[in-house]
């Protein structure tokens, strides 16, 4: 195994502590803010210093490339970009604090997400319908280091899926613009230019998620080892779940204690950095 360190700044002192504590045979850098352990064993001591200096770490196998994966899928809102897309659109109404608060409560599991969901779409009710354009143009935005993340996963052939709670009127803007293969989100209601307070069809909730992975990459031949999963809530578990290797990015607790990483600092660049 080698042990993976990121942070945005990692103090020589840290990483020999570490590189002793793994019983590592060499330090070797990656990037500015990333370093490879060579053949480090887990220690307690390892999780402490981490937490201490705001450190990610993670123990990946030797052999483990980014060519060996066929399929990269996300979470959208808080996860590919920064923003919770339904708060900002309950913002424009002056009801941010009450939607973002039923918003919590979804992602850390505490209510069941289809109500959750329901209840904040019926307080963007009348809503105009450009309101989506305007979220997207002022407001959203790329989570740091989200295009080096796509960009290696084009350079290595491997197809992206963005399963989200959001809103397609969103999702297929950012389709052409990152070059994603594959969407799946929420379709807002709308009658005569508003919104309509109604989500159309199935809700996108984790068994949705969870469904259309499985969907896509059984129709395509891929594998549960060859799919790298990214996400950040509780709606997030059963797709994740699926992945050979599952990241929980900046995510809730219940969400990094199920899956295979966690980046807690870093961009999703550093999710880069967990493959020789």
């Amino acid at each position: 195994m080698h042990l993976i360190i990121q942070g945005a700044e990692i103090e020589t002192g840290d990483l020999k502590a570490l590189a002793k504590a793994g019983g590592a045979s060499a330090i070797e850098q990656i990037t500015a803010s990333a370093f490879r352990l060579r053949h480090a064993a887990p220690a307690p001591d390892i999780a402490a210093i981490c937490e201490r200096a705001l450190l990610d770490f993670a123990f990946i196998p030797e052999y483990r490339r980014l060519e060996d994966f066929k399929r990269l899928v996300m979470d959208m809102d808080s996860t590919l970009i920064t923003i919770e897309t339904i708060d900002e659109l309950a913002d424009l109404v002056g009801l941010k604090p009450q939607v973002a608060a039923i918003t919590g409560q979804a992602m850390r599991g505490e209510i069941e997400y289809n109500q959750s969901l329901q209840r904040r779409v019926a307080l963007l009710k009348g809503l105009d319908e450009s309101a989506l354009r305007r979220v997207y143009d002022e407001r959203l935005k790329l989570s740091p280091g989200a295009e080096t993340l796509l960009a290696a996963a084009r350079k290595h052939g491997i197809k992206t899926l963005l399963v989200s709670g959001g809103f397609t009127q969103v999702t297929e803007l950012l389709k052409p613009r990152l070059g994603l293969d594959y969407t799946y989100a929420n379709t807002l209601g709308v009658a005569a230019g508003k919104l309509s307070g109604e989500v159309i069809g199935r809700i996108v909730n984790a068994d949705a998620k969870r469904d259309e992975l499985l969907r896509v990459s059984q129709s395509l031949g891929v594998q549960r080892e060859q799919i790298i999963g990214i996400g950040d809530g509780a709606n997030d578990l059963k797709f994740l779940a699926e992945c050979g290797v599952s990241i929980a990015y900046h995510a809730k607790p219940i969400v990094r204690g199920q899956t295979t990483h966690a980046l807690n600092y870093v961009g999703l660049d550093g999710a880069v950095n967990l493959f020789n």
